[in-house]
């Protein structure tokens, strides 16, 4: 099969999907903006063909450029496995009569607004929500939704501009915050646990889900800096009060249509048992969650998604043997790594457990924590037992400690 893939390099984890192509089988014909020379190794070894574009957020123009670039060549899939570029991938699909998701397929998943009124139709609870273009639109949906709510962009990702608002204070701060938003979504904050739904669906059937924790929910990660956030793989995902949330994800596949891939789900379960749908994504989870799901159950999802992508279908074995947390770190000061704190301790202790220790090395430049949540680094731990992990990964956000200056 000839797979047109866009940003075969970025970031870390998608060469890992170009090589799963490869591994399949599959011719792989990238986009990127990078020049060949700068693409992970991984992602260019097992490139087919690569386009160099100016800008991939200008979607007519790479278009007109991939066309040209193809010269009339007939692909089979184009596929797409970040946020921003999941329309762009349907209007090529679209150009160049490719099947798959739509444009207005599409939009569903990036815009927000759409994305909860579809939900709404196919009576799945969502947040009590409405699009604001203007500050006096804003206002007027907080008045009707009620304190305490959300302001977010309403094609966002992660929880980058996203601000809460307890009273008209914080909602005026947030209108100051998202001036150069040209769309917001207003949403009710529902107070409550935070977890994942991600999914490998082929044909609309989902073939392997993972249920991850947050500690804390992100929204509270993303503005405490002191903070070392978790994200754990549950080995248990039939536990009674995870239910209610899978049971609505499968839900949310067949309102939306998905047909073929990745999705990564958010949902809340609140304190009385009720569980309200957050978003998704047309796409796999940033932040590495794609390795947690293969140390989780011993696979390659990498693959995986490429099989389903190819020829339709999953065809690898596997089982949950394992939660799995990642811990990200974040450095005390500002400027280079020079020093790091506790790791030997750990290492000692955790012995096999410890399956992936990834954080910057002495005298690398520390990492804005504002703008990636991988920031500093991670350490990544699995153990069958649920309280053994939790037990390890509280001792990583305790006891690992990365300094700047």
């Amino acid at each position: 099969m000839d797979v047109l893939f866009l940003s075969p390099g970025f970031p870390s984890e998608i060469p890992e999907f170009v090589r799963g192509l490869a591994t399949v089988g599959a011719r792989v014909w990238g986009v990127g903006v990078e020049p060949v020379g700068l693409l992970p190794e991984t992602a260019r070894k097992h490139l087919h063909a690569y386009l160099q574009v100016p800008n991939l957020l200008d979607e007519f123009d790479t278009v007109v450029r991939v066309r040209r670039w193809l010269g009339g060549r007939q692909l089979d899939r184009v596929e797409a496995l970040t946020e921003y570029q999941v329309v762009l991938a349907a209007r090529l699909r679209e150009a160049l009569g490719v099947p798959g998701m739509t444009v207005a397929q599409a939009e569903i998943f990036r815009d927000k607004e759409k994305m909860k009124q579809a939900l709404d139709a196919a009576g799945i609870r969502t947040p009590r929500h409405a699009r604001a273009t203007t500050v006096g639109e804003m206002r007027e949906a907080a008045e009707r939704i009620g304190f305490p709510l959300i302001v977010k962009p309403i094609d966002g990702a992660g929880s980058a501009h996203t601000f809460r608002c307890n009273d008209q204070k914080e909602l005026e701060a947030a209108i100051e915050g998202t001036r150069h938003v040209p769309q917001v979504s207003v949403e009710e904050f529902v107070d409550g646990e935070e977890f994942t739904f991600d999914t490998l669906t082929a044909r609309g059937v989902i073939q392997y889900h993972n249920i991850a924790w947050y500690r804390p929910r992100p929204l509270i990660a993303r503005t405490n800096e002191w903070i070392s956030p978790q994200v754990i793989a549950l080995r248990d995902v039939e536990q009674p009060h995870l239910r209610g949330g899978a049971e609505m994800g499968q839900r949310v596949i067949e309102a939306l249509g998905f047909q073929d891939g990745f999705t990564h789900m958010e949902w809340y379960r609140k304190a009385d048992g009720e569980v309200v749908f957050g978003e998704i994504g047309g796409r796999p989870p940033g932040a590495r969650q794609v390795d947690q799901m293969n140390y989780a159950c011993d696979f390659d999802s990498f693959v995986g998604w490429a099989e389903i992508v190819c020829h339709g279908k999953l065809t690898q074995a596997w089982q949950r043997s394992y939660n799995v947390a990642t811990v990200f770190k974040r450095a005390q000061g500002q400027g280079r790594i020079v020093a790091i704190a506790g790791l030997q301790a750990l290492r000692r202790d955790f012995g096999p457990h410890l399956v992936w220790e990834n954080l910057l090395p002495v005298g690398a430049q520390r990492r804005n924590w504002l703008q990636t949540l991988l920031s500093d680094g991670f350490m990544v731990v699995r153990h069958p037992e649920f309280a053994k992990t939790v037990e390890m990964a509280d001792r990583i956000g305790r006891e690992l400690k990365l300094y700047a200056r």
